[in-house]
Formats: structure tokens, sequence, C-alpha cells
């Protein structure tokens, strides 16, 4: 008598669904609680899943919010081509507003910053996972004006600075950022390293 006999898979295929519902639950309850209070028994509950479920995707607390914010935070589509420092200035902005203006980053950055001051292997992950990624999309964009000779390469990491910090600054203030300014701090920024 012959019997079949099931081939070995090889590594257990982990749920998409699964990963994107510990995920989500993660992220919500780093906005709820704050990075320090957040647990593996609080995410595995809002989830709606076992803590072992957790501890196949991510070996710590550290690993799954990164991967969290790191799913908020990669820039969708290529970077910016407008032909133009102008152009791909304000576009850049756009997008950095757009991403800081999300009430999940919002909530969660603050606490982030403080967080990371004591815990370097956070800022560390944030760094390489969130901030990174978002600094590469918006340096491809500002690297074609100096392609096209608009901008010196040394002025990038400037501008980079003068597109987020303002907005940054003016939405944990409560006050407001919209197309207006935008466009203005676009002319400022452009002024600035001009001359």
């Amino acid at each position: 008598m012959t019997t079949s006999r099931r081939s070995p898979t090889g590594a257990a295929v982990l749920n998409p669904a699964v990963t994107d519902a510990i995920a989500t639950a993660a992220i919500d309850l780093l906005v709820e609680a704050g990075y320090a209070r957040l647990t593996m028994d609080g995410v595995a509950q809002r989830a709606n899943v076992g803590k072992s479920a957790i501890y196949r995707r991510w070996p710590s607390k550290l690993d799954m919010i990164v991967h969290g914010l790191a799913r908020l935070s990669i820039p969708a589509g290529p970077a910016p081509d407008t032909g133009s420092l102008r152009g791909d200035v304000r576009a850049v902005m756009q997008a950095a507003f757009d991403w800081l203006s999300d009430p999940r980053i919002r909530a969660v950055l603050p606490d982030l910053i403080a967080e990371s001051d004591r815990n370097p292997v956070l800022a560390e992950a944030v760094a390489e996972h969130v901030t990174r990624p978002r600094v590469t999309w918006a340096r491809a964009a500002l690297s074609r004006a100096c392609d096209r000779g608009e901008l010196a390469a040394d002025d990038v990491d400037l501008v980079l600075d003068l597109t987020v910090a303002p907005m940054f600054w003016r939405l944990t203030h409560a006050r407001p950022v919209d197309d207006r300014y935008l466009d203005r701090l676009t002319e400022l920024t452009i002024e600035g390293v001009r001359h």
C-alpha cells in the first residue's frame, strides 16, 4: 500500500490581514497611550490576536512600532520633478505637510522625539525607517535642481530644514498651514538659498 506524503512547505506563511490588524492596533495604541505605556498585551487584545502572532512578526515592541510608523511614512510615488526649483521645493513642502498633518503622525511625533532622547535604539530605528526614507525621497527632488544649476549641493540640507521645521512648529502649536502659507514659505526659502 502506497501512502502519499505531503512535502514540507517551509516556514509558516503569515496572513497579511493579521499583520495589518496588528500594525493598525499598535499605531492606534501608540496614539492613545504613547510609546512608554504601549504593551504587547494591549496590542494583542486590540488586534484580537494572541501575543504569539505578534512575536512571529516582530521580536520586540520597538520593531513592531517602527514597522507601523514606516507604513505611515514611506512616500507614495516618485519624488517630484516639476522642472524648476520653485516647483520642486513647493512639492516637497506639500508632501511634508501632508505627512505631518496626518492626525496619527501629529499625535505620535512629539512623544517619539521625547522618547528617542531616552532611548538611542528607538532613535536610530525611527531615523532609519521613518526619517531617512522621507529625506532620501525629498533629496532626490532637490538634487535635480542642483543638476540644473538652480541650487548649490551644500544648500540641500538647509532647504530640507526650512521645509519641515516651520510646518512642524506651526502644526504642533495649532497654527494654520494653508496654501498661502506654503507658497510664501517656498518663496522665502528660495530667496534665502539664492542669496
